[in-house]
């Protein structure tokens, strides 16, 4: 299933909204509707584009950018993620696992320390 954070959205003249982000998992491609949790919105992806190219679909690994029908920048946002609206779209959920590394700690961890946290696009202190 398609699952792309957003890193920056950008507005091009002559093509409208481009959200722009690295392909975690799935395909995104030209026509099919996209899903932009948390907020819900859909729209139809115009088209494609990696390194001021366009291409027919960005796989995982791909940074890539794409322009979506009927949605402002002021509609999304750094952090969202983007998903195929017709094959399980991205939903919030109540709780997870994950693995996390601790990369720079000041020698002993104590009451009080707070970590300051990096998850794909998210930077939260």
């Amino acid at each position: 299933a398609l699952r792309l954070p957003i890193q920056d959205v950008y507005k091009i003249g002559g093509i409208g909204t481009v959200p722009v982000g690295r392909v975690e998992t799935g395909v995104i491609k030209p026509g099919m509707t996209a899903s932009f949790a948390p907020v819900g919105l859909e729209a139809e992806v115009k088209s494609v584009e990696m390194h001021h190219e366009s291409v027919s679909e960005a796989l995982p690994g791909d940074n890539a950018g794409f322009s979506v029908k009927n949605i402002s920048v002021k509609d999304l946002r750094r952090g969202y993620v983007a998903s195929d609206a017709d094959n399980q779209p991205a939903t919030g959920v109540s709780s997870f696992d994950a693995q996390v590394i601790m990369m720079n700690h000041p020698g002993e961890v104590s009451n009080g320390y707070t970590p300051i946290i990096d998850c794909h696009t998210a930077h939260v202190a």
